[in-house]
Parts: C-alpha cells; structure tokens; sequence
C-alpha cells in the first residue's frame, strides 16, 4: 500500500507534468530531411526562369491598363492581407497563452515555433534583394528582375519581397503539428495539411494583387516548415536530457 501511495503521488508531481515535451522519432527527421530535399530541387526547378510565376502573375495583370486590377481590391485587402493574417496570429497566440496556463510545454512549443516560422521568412524576406511583381517594368514598375539564383541587376528595385511573407503567416499553423503528434497524431497532420492551404491560399491573394509571385509562396512554406522541425528537434533533445 505505502509502495502504490508514493507511486500516486509522484505521477500527481509537477516534475511529472513536464516530461510531455516528447522527442519524435529519428526516422520522422529523416523522412523530413528527405521531403525538404526534394522539394527544395523542385521549387528551384519551378523558379529557374520564372515562367510559371509569370504564367500565373499574368493573368491577374491588365496589360492595356498596365496595373493590377485587384491591387486595391478592398474585400480582398480585407479577407485575405487582414482578416486571415489575424486569425492565425491569435489561434498561435491561444496556444502561446493557453500552453502557459496549463502548464502545457507542447502547445506553449508549438506557439513559439509558430512565431519562429514566420519569424524566419520575415528576417529573409527583409534581406532579399526580388522585388514584388507590382515593382517590376513588366507590370508598370521600374525594377528590373532576374531568376531566383541568377545574377541581381543594377536596378533591382526596392526588393524585400522573397520569400512571401504574408503567406507565412498561414504556413505557421504547421507547427501545431508537435503539440499532438503522439497523441493525436490524425489531429497533427491535419494541422500540417490546414497550413499548406491556409499558406497557398492567401500567398495566392497577394499573386492577385500583384504583391508575389507564386514560387515566393512556395519557398516561404518550405522555410517555415524547415525552421520549425529544426527548432523542436533541438528544443525536445535538449529538454529530455534536462
């Protein structure tokens, strides 16, 4: 009976409720390294010459009016850049919150890395010397553009427009992937598959407007998604031998 009462009271200790950071698996970072692998060799395929980028960006450019049309679309604008930038910024600040409240180091994790992924992107992005399609002289602008790894012109515009931010902030919910894998691991690949089409969705209103090109999505949520298996693979190692 004393042996059964002191087992009870330790899985009731708080030391106990903090081992639910877990480490996934080696084969789940190798399997990742893989897939990151492949897709960064696809999407340098796809931004080689930019043709599918300008295949897409075309048919949203009004060349007679030499603009965007949907630039200044107020419900688009409104929908899209504000409103779905909003929701995913407080369902990662719920989790912040919420991880915190409760004690619970895998949702305050998966909120930071949250943060992280488009903390990444955005450190990128303000680096980059691309400038958004709306800058360029084939749509109106003045900048010159050039191939995701060709060589930068001199007037290569204002830049700061690769990868795309916006669509960061939709691809960040990925990382609610860490907070229910071992549980709930259907749950978690939904959160994985919710941030792909949240990210595609609204990096593809700012291809409408004229802000991105499509590949700028696409890299986006590869760094996102790299960022964030990186992080929680270092953070979950280190917490278990803590």
């Amino acid at each position: 009976m004393a042996e059964t009462s002191v087992a009870s009271e330790l899985s009731k200790s708080p030391t106990t409720k903090t081992k639910l950071l877990y480490r996934l698996p080696t084969r789940f970072y190798g399997y990742q390294l893989c897939m990151l692998i492949i897709l960064a060799m696809l999407f340098t395929w796809l931004s080689r010459d930019e043709t599918l980028d300008r295949l897409i960006t075309g048919y949203w450019y009004d060349a007679a009016a030499h603009r965007f049309p949907l630039q200044q679309n107020a419900l688009l604008d409104l929908l899209n850049h504000r409103l779905a930038k909003y929701v995913t910024i407080a369902l990662a600040a719920s989790a912040l919150i919420y991880g915190i409240f409760r004690r619970n180091p895998r949702l305050l994790t998966a909120g930071l890395l949250m943060g992280l992924g488009a903390l990444a992107v955005g450190l990128m992005k303000s680096i980059s010397h691309h400038s958004c399609p709306w800058d360029l002289v084939e749509y109106g602008g003045k900048a010159l553009s050039w191939p995701l790894f060709g060589t930068m012109p001199a007037n290569s515009g204002p830049g700061r427009c690769f990868p795309g931010g916006h669509s960061s902030s939709g691809f960040m919910v990925m990382g609610l992937f860490f907070a229910f894998w071992r549980e709930r691991p259907r749950l978690a690949w939904f959160f994985v598959a919710l941030g792909v089409m949240a990210g595609l969705t609204m990096g593809y209103g700012q291809v409408m407007r004229g802000a991105h090109f499509f590949s700028h999505n696409l890299w986006a949520g590869w760094w996102v998604w790299f960022s964030q298996v990186v992080a929680y693979g270092l953070v979950s190692t280190w917490f278990a031998k803590e």
